[in-house]
């Protein structure tokens, strides 16, 4: 397989990792494996289990490819791949934690995650304290003893606080505490997690790797000190993606420096003209200088994704409902990172237990697809249109 190659510019080693052609008769993409029995050549050779693949749960070499790609990309030991990405943030917490330990999530959390933790940590005997987003170094107050591991979720989802990761891993690895990120909204071409001071860096790889709303896939990348727990309880609990899925993996990580391009660009122009609409109290993007994660995110970040929210101002169930209704190019579904838009209305104040969400009216998340900006302002003009209508 490729090398790492730490003087190439992101585009490049994009379009390389993970490639090996001459292993594949020169054919440019890794093929996929479909299977379940790998043979030995001998008894003896059964008995080491020792070649490089035993078995098709434990990885093919599709697997391979995407796997050794991500961790190039993403600067850390070694990665796996998992069925989706909540698989790869469960997988996590069960590697890293136990009866009686203590872990700090972000309140500004994936709400799955979220789900998890008050689930099935809480019945294995692990707590779960929740913390500002915005803590920063101030997270020291919070930890305790038996705290193993702070995980981290920059920007947050839905509402997209920016955390200063570099200042919450110096504290947390102070007090031998770990620092897992959920590091889907930037991708490791615009936030660099192990640069930062992760130990893991989690993936929804379904959003933007795959980039074509086509496939579920997760990624966890480990630092080398931390990779064999996750390792070994990535194999105990049997987790292999689909052939296909990692495929699509694959296929749709080539393209990933020119979609993110293009969806930043996209995203900012709608962002700054959706602050500037009369039905619109604030607009919540990290790349706005109005945003208050700004400074942190002009410092450790790179690049912004093209998920955002917006606040309306004060407006009715039914003048929300006029205006999503009719909608024709933003669908209404979850997700995102497609090169679809995709729009949906949410309201976190019925589940976040340590900030309290001020929110003026209802809030939409947008995902702004691959469509040209101009048709998907249209869009939503007639949109705020029905919207103002029905108020």
């Amino acid at each position: 397989m490729s090398k790492r190659r730490p003087n190439q510019k992101p585009g490049t080693r994009l379009a390389h990792a993970g490639r090996d052609p001459e292993r594949f008769h020169g054919f440019v993409n890794t093929p996929i494996y479909r299977g379940s029995t790998v043979l030995f050549p001998t008894a003896a050779a059964l008995e080491a289990n020792d070649q490089e693949y035993t078995y098709g749960r434990l990885g093919t070499p599709t697997v391979k490819a995407l796997a050794e790609a991500i961790a190039e990309l993403e600067g850390g030991h070694a990665t796996l791949l998992t069925p989706s990405g909540l698989s790869a943030i469960a997988t996590t917490f069960l590697a890293l934690l136990s009866a009686a330990d203590h872990v700090l999530v972000t309140d500004s959390v994936y709400r799955p995650t979220r789900r998890f933790c008050d689930s099935v940590l809480k019945r294995l005997g692990i707590e779960t304290t929740y913390y500002d987003p915005r803590v920063g170094a101030g997270i020291k107050k919070l930890l305790k003893p038996n705290t193993k591991m702070v995980f981290t979720e920059s920007p947050g989802s839905q509402t997209f606080e920016v955390q200063d990761i570099p200042a919450i891993a110096k504290a947390a690895h102070a007090a031998g505490a770990m620092v897992v990120l959920d590091n889907t909204w930037a991708t490791p071409l615009y936030f660099k997690p192990f640069a930062q001071g992760a130990d893991v860096s989690i993936q929804a790889a379904t959003k933007y790797i795959v980039g074509h709303a086509d496939a579920m896939l997760g990624t966890i990348t480990a630092n080398e000190a931390v990779w064999p727990k996750v390792a070994h309880t990535h194999d105990e609990l049997g987790l292999c993606p689909g052939p296909e899925d990692v495929y699509l993996g694959l296929r749709g990580l080539r393209s990933l420096g020119v979609r993110l391009a293009r969806h930043q660009a996209s995203g900012l122009a709608l962002a700054e003209w959706l602050a500037r609409r009369p039905e619109v109290a604030r607009v919540i993007h990290p790349a706005l200088p109005s945003d208050p994660g700004h400074a942190i995110w002009k410092r450790d970040f790179t690049g912004a994704s093209w998920l955002f929210a917006v606040v309306l101002k004060p407006a009715s169930k039914k003048a929300v409902a006029a205006m999503l209704d009719g909608l024709e190019l933003f669908g209404m579904g979850y997700s995102w990172g497609g090169f679809e838009s995709l729009i949906i209305p949410f309201d976190p104040s019925t589940y976040r237990t340590a900030t309290h969400w001020n929110g003026e009216g209802l809030a939409l998340r947008l995902h702004v697809g691959l469509e040209e900006v101009d048709d998907l302002k249209a869009d939503l003009e007639a949109g705020f249109a029905r919207f103002a209508t029905n108020s």
